[in-house]
């Protein structure tokens, strides 16, 4: 049997494991489980694990590393028991959504502070709340209920540039991507930068957060692992459109520079802290202990919600930087700018109360508010204007959601398959991995059927030249 490239413990530190047994264990489970694959797909599905742990807790092969990454509660804090009626949950695309997700929805909507939830068409099993799961609370924040990426989001510019460029000059474009985008933890861009939110007085008001300004500057303007990618293509518009800022896009077609990616080291490290502390304050049955909260009310409940938002402007600081370097060399500015962000909580009105709704792998969709849903790489993009449904929460899905894990991606997927589908798409690839490919992701033209309600449709992104490491 082939042996995987050697992997060392330095490998294993550069990406954020902590120094101990869990390496070792890493180590030794990816080279029985991961014969012959890449030492990059391997630390790519390594890194993977350290950043979202609690979506490897189902996972066959990981689950012992994803265990000893979770925060585990100390014996003390207050008790509290799960209604025995949940709250109402609305499921948009249940035939698409695995049961251990519809499960998990279930325990949240059993909180005492629950309110009312809804899950997505993209929605797969998590930690605490399920990925593409949603759910309003009372005054209250849920650190697993925002998840680990923090702000996580999807930034589209659009360029006046003819797109037959796309095809034309792709090494140019190509090269633009290797050179001006930096992917995974240990890594940073060539040149320092400087972004306001650095100087945010949030750093010096936390002495957690102010431990973590270093890491903060070394990986500003970079991008995650797993399925965090740069990428161009081609923006078709099929009605007008104003974005946030005032700029009039009209039908027609144009060159794209869509991003995807967190807050990096600083959101992982918030949410890890955050949720020890609040599973050693708020006690719950075992099936809902990751569903621990902190009150708004309280000081920690504040602090947390202090951090929750430095870590959401630090994940657009990442991308806005991101896409300056590329505006920069394509020596013009973007026409049209389109974000949006899941992975976070927001206060809000539904049923003309205050509540606080948590969007775990779920973006915002109020009437008229626009976003970007994105496909696989080789899938398009959908560009939506929300429509406001209060069923949902004002909710929608934030992409396509996986059908496989990233191991059983790894081990039953062939190249040779995801090479014809690019090319078939005509896309190519920089980067990338059987884990992430295509075919271990729901079709996203069924979730957007299942989400009509929820969003209208007004453009589509078709990925042309993608990086994904």
């Amino acid at each position: 049997m082939k042996k995987i490239p050697v992997i060392s413990g330095q490998d294993l530190r550069d990406i954020g494991y902590p120094t101990g047994p869990l390496i070792s264990l890493a180590i030794k489970i990816a080279e029985e489980h991961l014969p012959g694959q890449s030492k990059e797909s391997v630390i790519r599905i390594l890194q993977e694990v350290i950043q979202n742990p609690h979506s490897f807790l189902s996972d066959e092969i990981f689950r012992p590393v994803a265990d000893m990454l979770i925060p585990k509660p100390a014996v003390c804090g207050e008790d509290f028991s799960l209604r025995e009626k949940p709250v109402p949950v609305k499921v948009f695309g249940e035939k698409l959504i695995d049961e251990k997700a519809l499960q998990q929805m279930q325990v949240a909507a059993r909180l005492p502070i629950s309110v009312a939830g809804a899950l997505m068409p993209d929605a797969h099993a998590g930690y605490g709340l399920p990925i593409g799961g949603v759910l309003a609370v009372r005054n209250a924040v849920i650190p697993y209920g925002v998840g680990v990426d923090i702000g996580c989001r999807m930034l589209l510019s659009v360029f006046d540039l003819p797109v037959h460029q796309l095809k034309g000059n792709e090494r140019e474009f190509l090269q633009m991507l290797k050179e001006l985008t930096v992917f995974g933890a240990a890594r940073q861009y060539s040149s320092k930068e400087f972004h306001p939110v650095l100087k945010s007085n949030t750093f010096e008001e936390i002495p957690f957060l102010k431990a973590l300004q270093g890491t903060a500057e070394k990986q500003l303007g970079t991008s995650g692992g797993g399925n965090h990618f740069v990428e161009f293509g081609i923006a078709e518009i099929n009605q007008d459109i104003i974005d946030a800022e005032g700029n009039e896009l009209k039908p027609g077609k144009y060159v794209g520079l869509l991003s995807h990616s967190g807050s990096r080291g600083l959101g992982a490290s918030i949410a890890s802290y955050y949720t020890r502390l609040a599973m050693e304050k708020c006690k719950l049955p075992a099936e809902a202990r990751q569903l621990a909260w902190f009150d708004l009310d309280e000081p920690i409940g504040k602090e947390y919600w202090k951090a929750m938002n430095l870590a959401g402007e630090y994940a657009s600081a990442c991308h806005e930087l991101i896409h300056k370097r590329i505006a920069a060399a394509l020596k013009r500015d973007p026409i049209l700018k389109i974000e949006n962000y899941h992975n976070f909580a927001w206060k809000e009105h539904y049923k003309n109360k205050e509540v606080v709704v948590h969007r775990k792998g779920a973006i915002p969709a109020a009437e008229n508010m626009l976003g970007i849903i994105p496909g696989s790489m080789s899938a398009p993009g959908y560009i939506v204007r929300g429509k406001g449904n209060e069923a949902s929460l004002k909710s929608a899905s934030h992409g396509a959601g996986r059908i496989m894990s990233r191991t059983q991606a790894l081990n039953t997927l062939q190249k040779a398959q995801t090479d014809i589908l690019l090319q078939e798409a005509g896309v190519l690839l920089i980067g990338g991995g059987l884990d992430d490919s295509p075919m271990a992701y729901k079709p996203i033209s069924q979730v957007m059927e299942l989400q009509k309600d929820l969003v209208e449709i007004i453009g589509l992104f078709h990925p042309r030249i993608v990086r994904m490491e």
